[in-house]
């Protein structure tokens, strides 16, 4: 906390000598003239501004006195306490008589300035610690359990409550402080009512949601969940909401596994946007396959799952093969649907399922075969 330094003190100073018309002094409380009418004292030490700190009293200060102190001219200096402490002074330039029966009102006024600045900057400090809380827990890096829960202690956040990740994402063409502009005034209609929402700005661009999972108190519902970004979906004016994509990612029990959750709220917002980029909103049931196979996309595994698949497209420079194979897939295999669906003849389908066979050495009519082709099919589609 500040409690008083320069930019607050010279706010006291414009404010109080519209009022009253005198020169206005704010020093700390080492008596050094932070704020003043005078430009020229601002870092000068005022020596009735210190006798005013040690006795902790109102300093009258005539001519003649002011003969005798550096950096003094006649008029009253008043010590100014927050929270019990004297933080500093202000001082009224003018004849000592004519200024003390409205010193103590200036003196007060000084004081509600100071405590009003001061709990704005508590509450933007509590603000600041909550949203780097909420990013270290999204990055899932956390080791000592012991540390992360006394913070949340401290934030007066409950650890244990279930919560799921939903992503906002501002699509917008202009420049970034006008994303930004909109994510605020985002996080103020989800601020009120909070509903006990955690959020943090993670980018310029970007919105992070830890939301209660259990909505109806009993157990995670991805329906009611859903329907409640519809309602706020239908708060926001039209012009912004054609602006924002939501995703909502998968609750994990594990209050641990939050960063699970956002992991898959982010996957499940880059696929939907991929997919269906007319659309706002995505849930991560309609893409948990994909969301699932991009976590293999750079392991072994996910390698072997893609060869057979990138060997038919090096082999299918018209896509013939690959949109076949992606209807004998949606079919489940059952060849005269399939053919239906292509306006082909069962022969001409079978020709092209054997050379499918042929290039994946995967056999069509075996359930793994069949498994294999369109994980593989998935699998590129997510990377």
């Amino acid at each position: 906390m500040y409690f008083l330094d320069a930019s607050l003190a010279q706010q006291i100073v414009n404010r109080t000598m519209a009022i009253i018309g005198h020169n206005i002094n704010v020093m700390n409380n080492q008596g050094t003239i932070l704020g003043s009418g005078d430009p020229h004292r601002i870092g000068s030490v005022h020596e009735g501004a210190l006798l005013a700190i040690s006795q902790n009293r109102t300093v009258e200060i005539n001519a003649a006195g002011a003969d005798n102190l550096q950096g003094v001219k006649p008029g009253i200096n008043l010590p100014l306490h927050y929270q019990g402490e004297i933080i500093g002074v202000i001082g009224i330039t003018g004849e000592p008589e004519h200024l003390i029966a409205y010193g103590e009102l200036l003196k007060m006024s000084a004081e509600m300035i100071v405590e009003q600045a001061n709990s704005l900057e508590l509450v933007q400090w509590q603000n600041r610690q909550q949203e780097e809380f909420i990013l270290q827990l999204i990055k899932g890096e956390h080791r000592d359990m012991t540390h992360l829960q006394s913070w949340a202690t401290r934030l007066n956040i409950d650890l244990n409550t279930p919560r799921v990740v939903a992503v906002i994402q501002v699509q917008d063409d202009n420049a970034q402080t006008t994303a930004n502009s909109l994510l605020k005034q985002v996080l103020n209609l989800l601020e009120t009512p909070s509903r006990g929402n955690l959020i943090a700005m993670s980018s310029m661009t970007e919105l992070v949601i830890l939301k209660p999972a259990f909505l109806d108190g009993k157990q995670w519902s991805a329906n009611l969940e859903s329907q409640r970004i519809d309602q706020l979906l239908k708060r926001l004016p039209s012009e912004m909401s054609a602006k924002l994509n939501i995703a909502l990612g998968h609750y994990f029990p594990q209050p641990t596994d939050i960063h699970r959750s956002y992991q898959t709220a982010k996957e499940t917002l880059r696929f939907g946007m991929q997919m269906h980029p007319e659309q706002s909103k995505y849930l991560f049931e309609d893409y948990a396959l994909l969301v699932m196979l991009s976590g293999l996309k750079d392991d072994w595994r996910g390698q072997q799952l893609l060869q057979p698949f990138e060997r038919l497209i090096e082999q299918d420079s018209n896509q013939q093969l690959r949109k076949t194979l992606t209807a004998y897939l949606n079919h489940f295999g059952d060849q005269q649907a399939c053919a239906k669906h292509l306006f082909v003849h069962r022969n001409t389908l079978r020709y092209r399922l054997e050379k499918i066979a042929q290039i994946t050495n995967i056999d069509l009519n075996s359930l793994n075969g069949l498994l294999q082709l369109y994980l593989g099919q998935a699998m590129l589609a997510a990377k």
